[in-house]
C-alpha cells in the first residue's frame, strides 16, 4: 500500500529543502542562485522517484511530467514555488511543491494513471526577493514575461540577464518557456493558509475564493518645517501631524468592511530632528480586496479624505500609484471539485480568499485557476516561526489527492 502521502514523510522532505539556503542562519533561497540550481535538482530527484519526466524551462522552472493513460494528452497542472523571502519560513511555496509530488509518486505507486497528463512545476521566483518583481517563473510559463526586467539588477549588481546566462540559461530564449492554453486543463495550487482564520475555526484545510487584488501608494504630505520652540501650535503646518491622521484613516477604512485590508508599511519625516517641526513625511498604502471594486472605492475614499485633512491642515499631499493587480477569482467549476474533495477527505468546508498573492495570478492568463489551503501555526508567514503539523501536511496532500482522482476536466468549446 502506498504511504506517499504521509505526513512524516513530507515533513522530511520539507526539511531536505529548507536546508538549501544562502545562509547558515536563516533560509534565503533566491532566483538564478547556486541554491536555486541545488533545489531544483533535489526537486528533479524526486519528481523521477515518481515516476515524472524531468526538465527545467528557460526561466528556471523545474517541471516534472506524469503521462496519462496515453502520451501527450493536456495536463493538468500543479505546484508552486521554491524561492524564498529573506529569513522565511520552510512551507510557503515549498508545501504545495512537495505535496503534489506525493500526489503523483501514490498514483504511480499505485500504477494508475488518468485520461489526463499531470505537470508539477517548481516556479522559480515568486517571491521578487532578488530583481524586485515578482512572478517571474509563472509569468514566464504563462508569456507574459516583461523583458525589461532582465535589465534589473540585484543588490551586488548583477543584472537578471548576466545572472540567466551565469545560471546556464539564455536570457534571449526565455520567450521558449512559455505554454499553449491548450497544454493545460487548469491549474491548481496547495499551500498555507499565510493567515489565522482556519486555526481560528479549528480546520485543517480550506478552499479559495479569489486571490485578492492589491493597490499600493507613495503619499508625500508637505507641510513647513520650524523651529519645535518657536512656532506655535496654532500656526503650525505640520507634515507629520497630517500624515498621522491620514494613517489612522486607512486603518478604519480597512476596518469598515469584511474582506478588505490597509496597511499603512513605511513612514518616514524630513528633516527628522527632534527640534523641528516636520515639513515632509512620505509613507505607503498597500490596499487590498478580492472584490475589485470594493478596493477601488476604498481607494477613492482615502484619496478624498486625504484632500481634506491636508486642506484642513494646511498642507499639501500628493499620492503616486506604484501598483495596481485586478483580483483573480478562482473558477467555480474547479473550487466545486476542491469542495467536493474536502468534504469526502471527512473535513468541514470553509471558503475564503487569499489576501496574499500567489503563482496562479499569472497562469490565470493561460488556464483557469483554484487554490486549496492548509492550516498553518498563528497565521504567521514570510518568518521562521512559519509553521504546519504533519497531519495538517497530510491533510491537505489527502485533499488533493482525492481531487486529482476524482478531476473532470471542463468541457472545451
Amino acid at each position: 500500500m502506498s504511504n506517499a502521502l504521509d505526513g512524516a514523510g513530507l515533513m522530511t522532505r520539507l526539511d531536505e529543502l529548507a536546508a538549501i539556503s544562502e545562509r547558515p542562519d536563516a533560509l534565503v533561497r533566491r532566483f538564478l542562485t547556486p541554491e536555486h540550481a541545488r533545489a531544483n535538482a533535489l526537486v528533479g530527484s524526486w519528481m523521477r522517484a515518481a515516476g515524472m519526466d524531468v526538465r527545467c524551462d528557460a526561466i528556471g522552472n523545474v517541471i516534472g511530467r506524469y503521462e496519462g493513460v496515453t502520451p501527450g494528452l493536456p495536463a493538468l497542472l500543479l505546484g508552486s514555488h521554491l524561492d524564498t523571502v529573506v529569513d522565511a519560513g520552510r512551507y510557503d511555496g515549498m508545501l504545495g511543491v512537495v505535496s503534489a509530488i506525493a500526489c503523483v509518486a501514490d498514483l504511480a505507486d499505485r500504477d494508475i494513471r488518468l485520461p489526463f497528463a499531470i505537470e508539477i512545476v517548481g516556479f522559480a521566483d515568486e517571491e521578487g526577493t532578488r530583481f524586485g518583481a515578482t512572478l517571474l517563473g509563472s509569468r514566464a510559463l504563462a508569456g507574459t514575461f516583461d523583458r525589461t526586467v532582465l535589465d534589473r539588477a540585484d543588490a551586488d549588481g548583477t543584472t537578471m540577464a548576466d545572472a540567466m546566462a551565469r545560471f546556464g540559461l539564455d536570457p534571449a530564449g526565455i520567450e521558449q518557456a512559455s505554454r499553449r492554453p491548450d497544454a493545460f486543463l487548469a491549474y491548481v495550487e496547495l499551500h498555507i493558509e499565510q493567515g489565522p482564520v482556519l486555526e481560528a475555526e479549528g480546520l485543517a484545510v480550506g478552499c479559495v475564493t479569489a486571490i485578492s487584488g492589491a493597490s499600493r501608494l507613495a503619499v508625500t504630505i508637505t507641510g513647513m518645517a520650524g523651529h519645535a520652540g518657536t512656532v506655535p501650535m496654532a500656526n503650525r503646518r505640520d507634515a507629520l501631524a497630517a500624515a498621522a491622521e491620514c494613517v489612522l484613516l486607512v486603518e478604519q477604512r480597512g476596518m469598515a468592511e469584511a474582506d478588505l485590508v490597509a496597511t499603512v508599511g513605511r513612514i518616514e519625516v524630513a528633516p527628522g530632528a527632534v527640534n523641528v517641526v516636520p515639513g515632509e513625511a512620505r509613507f505607503t498604502i498597500d490596499l487590498r480586496s478580492p472584490a475589485n471594486e470594493r478596493r477601488r472605492a476604498a481607494l477613492a475614499d482615502l484619496l478624498a479624505g486625504f484632500d481634506a485633512i491636508a486642506r484642513r491642515r494646511g498642507v499639501t499631499v500628493a499620492a503616486v500609484q506604484t501598483h495596481d493587480a485586478a483580483s483573480v477569482p478562482c473558477a467555480p467549476w474547479l473550487a466545486d471539485q476542491i469542495r467536493d474533495a474536502i468534504e469526502g477527505e471527512g473535513h468541514a468546508l470553509r471558503s475564503l480568499p487569499s489576501g496574499a498573492g500567489h503563482d496562479g495570478m499569472a497562469i490565470a492568463a493561460i488556464a483557469d485557476i483554484a487554490m486549496i489551503f492548509v492550516r498553518c501555526g498563528g497565521g504567521i508567514s514570510h518568518n521562521p516561526a512559519e509553521s504546519i503539523t504533519p497531519e495538517d501536511a497530510e491533510a491537505g496532500a489527502r485533499v488533493l489527492a482525492r481531487f486529482i482522482r476524482d478531476f473532470h476536466p471542463r468541457s472545451r468549446p
